[in-house]
């Protein structure tokens, strides 16, 4: 089974460049992050018709998540744990069936944080904890788990290719690493890192600067998998010439490979 994981930073705004990846490389499952629309609003007959079972979890302008899938998606939840009173659509949950064995995935699209400090980034790292107690209750199952998506968190310094430019940024404060660290260390495994080690391997560049032209990147889109997930993985890979398409995301899409 193939899954991707996209920001693709407004429906709206990158529907071509959207459906044309889809045609191109099929994946069996894509999460979507930054939709920016309401379910309501969200172009689901586009998916529909090239054979995709469509589940969104969407806000107005902002945010939103969406599970793409060419297989059916059974026990859908919507909304991270742990706050009834958050209204930021980033979290998504299903099941699908591979042809093995069921698999839970779980899409999110993790607070950016800044400015930090402040409120943003205090409700950044809340959201984390909350994404830590949801992680560790997903293990208990002791079932295939996936949680993909943007993770707003450049896990180590090697994670972009000017690291000095963001230490001071939310995605590489301290706090912000070491909560990340603390949900691997649950039991999870990060699959990019399990498959490819070293620096120069990023799946964000800003729209500003000339930054895709000078490969000034980081790498913030990640795959989070518990052991019986980790023990089908096959391939991960980040695929970096999506970024140089027409009216492209600044994020490009990750991918997992599981035997499932």
């Amino acid at each position: 089974m193939k899954i991707a994981s996209f920001n693709i930073n407004g429906i709206k705004a990158r529907l071509q460049a959207l459906t044309d990846w889809l045609d191109d490389a099929s994946p069996d499952v894509a999460l979507l992050q930054e939709i920016k629309s309401v379910d309501d609003n969200f172009p689901r007959e586009m998916f529909e018709e090239r054979g995709y079972n469509v589940e969104t979890h969407g806000q107005k302008g902002f945010n939103g998540v969406a599970i793409l899938s060419k297989r059916p998606l059974e026990d859908v939840t919507r909304g991270l744990p742990g706050d009834d009173a958050d209204e930021q659509a980033r979290w998504i949950e299903a099941t699908v069936m591979g042809d093995t064995r069921a698999l839970r995935l779980c899409g999110l699209y993790l607070p950016n944080g800044n400015p930090a400090p402040g409120p943003k980034y205090d409700y950044k790292l809340a959201w984390m904890e909350r994404l830590h107690a949801r992680a560790a209750a997903l293990l208990d199952t002791e079932e295939p788990v996936l949680m993909g998506g943007d993770y707003n968190i450049i896990p180590q310094d090697e994670d972009a290719a000017r690291p000095e430019a963001w230490h001071e940024d939310a995605l590489a404060l301290p706090d912000s690493r070491a909560t990340f660290r603390r949900i691997l260390n649950l039991g999870f495994t990060e699959a990019f890192r399990a498959r490819t080690q070293g620096p120069g391997h990023y799946s964000f560049w800003d729209y500003q600067a000339g930054a895709w032209n000078r490969n000034d990147g980081i790498r913030i889109d990640h795959f989070l998998l518990s052991p019986q997930a980790a023990d089908l993985m096959t391939d991960c890979h980040i695929e970096k010439d999506v970024r140089g398409r027409e009216k492209p995301s600044d994020h490009v899409p990750v991918w997992v490979d599981l035997d499932a």
